[in-house]
């Protein structure tokens, strides 16, 4: 099982990203996928979860900013920043509970200037 994630980069302060996590190996569609963060001197951290349902669950600090998806067809995952501040920069990782087994992904670097 592989996650891809990709999207990351440099923006400003307010701007949008949108990142992108294609799985291989396995199907998303029978599992509960989320994305963490790693931000400079924090440990890592839940982002945003969706369930196989598609019910979606959100960190405090990213609520109304972060919208969070799958698209089953595709086997990926999203997550949809929007209003980026600077304490957003960090590693950004998709995970998924994969094959009975928990999986994650290499990591995005996402980094906000002000």
């Amino acid at each position: 099982v592989q996650l891809q994630a990709s999207g990351g980069g440099l923006v400003q302060a307010g701007g949008s990203l949108r990142l992108s996590c294609v799985v291989s190996g396995s199907r998303i569609a029978i599992s509960n996928m989320a994305w963490y963060r790693h931000t400079p001197g924090n440990e890592r951290e839940l982002v945003a979860r969706i369930t196989i349902g598609g019910v979606t669950t959100y960190a405090d600090s990213v609520k109304g900013r972060f919208t969070v998806s799958r698209d089953n067809q595709k086997n990926a995952l999203y997550l949809q920043m929007d209003y980026l501040e600077r304490a957003d920069t960090g590693v950004y990782y998709c995970n998924g509970a994969l094959n009975g087994l928990n999986h994650w992904g290499k990591g995005t670097l996402v980094t906000v200037s002000s």
